[in-house]
């Protein structure tokens, strides 16, 4: 995110100078009918706009989804807790694919059985936030509150990166 606020729509006031200054009273003569020289489209309305038809609500007859829901948790997250594990095709833990072999033979997933080796713990990987194994249903909700504006330098959320 800009570190610097960048103009939307309403301009910084004009410096006093003789070359390139607006001159705001020539643009009303030259544009009067313009919405953003009369005011109606402003960097409020721009950002209350940009909330609602970019950021929340359900898109319908979008381009490849018939709807989509922008409120993340309301998708219907999954909980990795729930995940189902073990042989015949399940994934060895939410996080990992089955890595055992299906046998001699064969080259069906539904043969494999349970892994029963170790998987490694988790680290914490650059830019994985909180280790990468939260559950979406989790993360969903933080996600779905963010609003234009109150964005975090290098976050998703305000604790998503493990500091309270």
């Amino acid at each position: 995110m800009a570190e610097q606020p960048q103009t939307i729509v309403q301009p910084a006031a004009p410096a006093d100078k003789p070359y390139g200054a607006r001159n705001q009273g020539n643009l009303m003569a030259i544009y009067p009918e313009s919405p953003i020289l009369a005011g109606d489209i402003t960097d409020d309305e721009r950002k209350e706009t940009f909330q609602s038809e970019a950021l929340d609500g359900t898109v319908t007859s979008g381009l490849g989804f018939n709807s989509f829901n922008r409120d993340y948790a309301d998708n219907g997250a999954p909980d990795l807790e729930d995940v189902e594990t073990g042989g015949g095709g399940l994934p060895a833990t939410p996080y990992v694919p089955n890595p055992s072999s299906p046998g001699a033979g064969s080259v069906s997933a539904a043969d494999q059985p349970a892994f029963e080796g170790q998987i490694p713990d988790s680290a914490p990987e650059f830019g994985s936030g909180l280790g990468g194994t939260q559950s979406p249903s989790t993360t969903s909700t933080e996600i779905q509150g963010q609003t234009l504006g109150g964005y975090i330098s290098g976050k998703s959320y305000a604790g998503s990166d493990g500091v309270a």
